[in-house]
């Protein structure tokens, strides 16, 4: 999950006596809408679109009603409560008080005597303090309880809103771990597919949201623990990196065991090309594995553990089907070997190792450079690609490995190391992003393939595509049978220089992800760069992906209160760790560890909780709470203008017995003024100019 910083500015009327707080969203009118069920009917972009405007304008709504009320429970004079701002459009007076509805649906305000952002002297008018229903008469207290009533509003609707999301049922990722960087520092710590994590820095963790967070809110190490998955536990120490616009660690979500859509219809649950796409029966979305080969599984861990076993040959699964009435279905699935283009590629040096791994126990080192497996030359005799492989088939025996190792200030040295590898495929741990090295889990080391081809096998598709030995692949174009080509650069960013280019591992893996498209590599060849279109094959030493390609799902947990007790509970410990996380983010924004692309404005704001209305109301209801909680937080931020501005000032009068001099003010509340523009400019820029969080 994001960090969402959604920007609630103060602005104010010309007019003196004016408490002006705008939003950044629309707010809503009646609540019956909001509570509508989901619907399959044309309307339901329109339910959807009015539940968000009626949410988000909720949580300004009970801002602003937090200083409604406290004023009037204080005696101040309340002119007008409005819904919108701008010309007033409907109006209706009870008692003292006039109740609009405005033509800008952006939030609300409040109106009350002797108090005006745009005039700051009304602040210090002994005139208008003479009134006992103003503002500034009232005591130090009194007034901040005034200003303070809409961030407490804000805490307490978190509060119910999550409540309401845990009453209803809550649908999240799970804290398992289905995908670990490369060379990345969950990696190095020995982290692996397969792991659920259970705590990071002493505290739980429910769902892989807290993953995400946890890293990217901390400023120094992380300490994670849990268990592997083959039951044995951990307790590591990782060192975030800095990757893109937030710190990472190099960790995806698990895999669960119910198929998914990977195209259009239910029947497009397995990926074009491989293997479980040819099946018959095929594989429907929906459809959950229970067994394989009749051994029963009831986790993605054991399933891929039986795949992994049996990845050289066919294998049954069995899935549970809705329309069957109970009975499983069975479907064979072939092996999926994995695709070469008959080319053999240089191995660079080994830019990771695993903590404590076979590679680390042998005395390999970083920059180390394999030359031979077992007496084999890497590129001649062997394809550096198959090395995951080669490396599995010898585990539990003593390999020789003959490396160059750098010799600072000398010339390097040829080494003979003995490393006896575990039983750990590669096949599944392909590289998933570009400029991530090729992973050897066998013996726990990553290193990057050079695209510099050192030997072409003889009428292999890259052989009767005219690729030469000492060719240097630079690029890579996947070209769909239906969809725009895409690119995979080989080379160095100069505009990045810091990002490390592609290699070939990550080509080789987009290959078998995209087995129906058309590849062309560009090579320069004596200062010259040529195209050439490979055909794809199946390698002469075949090496087996264990998976077969099928679409599963993330894994997630139902997240459901018993009773309303158990839900109030946890919307409270949920409004608790929203607070502190959103403290983090502005720490982490402050010192750089976050960028300020992470931040989101009113657009991108709109965009998450209209996505979140479409996965369903409780979605929506946290959604909302989150919200809720940035709206406090950011509104009590010492920021002239935001009500922890004007909680600074009345700190001061409290203190001192008189209030703060009227220039002073004045020269606050502009400078305030400026900045808060500032910022809207900024968001908005960043939600309409830029792809928005990432990293």
């Amino acid at each position: 999950m994001e960090p969402v910083t959604p920007m609630d500015l103060s602005t104010a009327s010309p007019r003196a006596g004016l408490l002006r707080r705008r939003a950044v969203v629309a707010a809503g009118l009646a609540l019956p809408v909001f509570l509508l069920a989901e619907s399959a009917s044309p309307l339901g972009p329109v339910f959807n679109y009015a539940k968000v405007a009626i949410g988000l304008g909720l949580v300004i709504f009970f801002h602003e009603l937090g200083h409604f009320a406290v004023a009037k429970w204080c005696g101040v004079m309340v002119e007008r409560f409005s819904i919108g701002f701008g010309p007033v459009l409907l109006a209706k007076k009870l008692g003292e008080t006039e109740y609009a509805l405005s033509a800008v649906p952006f939030g609300g305000y409040v109106k009350m005597l002797g108090q005006d952002d745009a005039d700051p002297s009304q602040l210090t008018s002994e005139e208008i303090a003479q009134d006992p229903r103003s503002y500034t008469a009232k005591s130090v207290p009194q007034r901040m309880a005034i200003i303070s009533a809409g961030v407490i509003m804000n805490i307490l609707t978190a509060v119910l809103f999550y409540a309401g999301a845990y009453g209803l049922g809550v649908r999240v990722a799970a804290p398992s771990v289905g995908y670990v960087k490369a060379g990345g520092p969950a990696w190095r710590a020995g982290m692996r597919p397969g792991d659920v994590i259970t705590e990071m820095n002493g505290r739980s963790v429910d769902e892989f949201a807290d993953i995400l967070r946890g890293v990217a809110l901390t400023a120094g190490n992380v300490n994670i623990v849990g268990r592997h998955d083959d039951g044995t536990t951990f307790d590591v120490v990782v060192t975030p990196e800095r990757e893109g616009t937030r710190r990472k660690v190099g960790l995806g979500f698990g895999r669960g065991l119910v198929v998914g859509k990977v195209g259009e219809t239910k029947a497009d649950a397995a990926y074009p090309g491989t293997p479980a796409a040819a099946a018959e029966p095929g594989f429907n979305a929906d459809d959950r594995i229970v067994s394989l080969d009749g051994e029963a599984v009831d986790n993605f861990a054991a399933l891929q553990r039986l795949l992994d076993e049996r990845r050289d040959r066919p294998v049954t699964y069995g899935v549970r089907r809705d329309n069957t009435g109970g009975r499983p279905v069975e479907i064979t699935v072939e092996p999926r070997p994995v695709i070469s283009t008959g080319l053999r590629v240089d191995v660079g040096p080994i830019r990771s190792i695993v903590k404590g791994s076979p590679a680390d126990r042998a005395g390999f080192a970083v920059k180390d450079r394999i030359l031979k497996f077992d007496g084999r030359e890497i590129g001649s005799d062997l394809d550096p690609v198959d090395l995951p492989y080669e490396f599995d088939r010898r585990a539990g025996e003593p390999v020789e490995v003959e490396v160059l190792r750098p010799v600072t200030g000398g010339e390097p040295e040829t080494l003979m190391l003995t490393v006896t590898p575990e039983d750990r495929i590669g096949g599944s741990e392909l590289p998933r992003t570009p400029g991530e090295p090729l992973a050897i889990p066998a013996i726990g080391a990553a290193l990057p393939l050079i695209p510099t081809v050192l030997h072409v096998v003889e009428e292999g598709p890259a052989a009767e595509a005219g690729i030469r030995p000492n060719d240097h692949i630079v690029a890579a174009t996947f070209t769909p049978p239906e969809g725009e080509p895409v690119t995979v650069s080989l080379e160095a960013d100069a505009d990045a220089p810091e990002k490390p280019a592609s290699d070939w591992a990550f080509v080789v893996s987009t290959v078998q992800q995209k087995p129906l498209d058309k590849l062309t590599l560009t090579v320069v060849r004596e200062s010259e760069r040529l195209d050439f279109e490979v055909a794809s094959a199946v390698p002469a030493d075949p090496w087996y992906l264990p998976t077969r390609g099928v679409g599963l799902l993330p894994e997630t947990l139902d997240r459901k209160a018993a009773d309303p007790g158990e839900a109030i509970s946890l919307g409270v410990a949920k409004t608790q760790d929203s607070v502190t996380e959103m403290y983090l983010t502005l720490r982490g924004l402050v010192t750089n560890t976050i960028s300020i692309f992470e931040v989101s404005g009113p657009v991108k704001i709109f965009q998450i909780a209209y996505s979140q209305a479409e996965s369903g109301l409780s979605d929506l209801l946290v959604f909302l709470g989150f919200l809720s909680v940035n709206l406090a937080v950011l509104n009590f931020l010492p920021i002239p203008v935001l009500d922890g501005g004007h909680m600074v000032f009345l700190i001061w009068e409290g203190v001192t017995g008189k209030k703060p001099n009227e220039q002073v003010q004045a020269t606050a509340t502009y400078v305030g003024f400026a900045f808060i523009l500032t910022l809207m400019v900024t968001v908005l820029y960043l939600d309409i100019f830029t792809s928005g969080p990432g990293g």
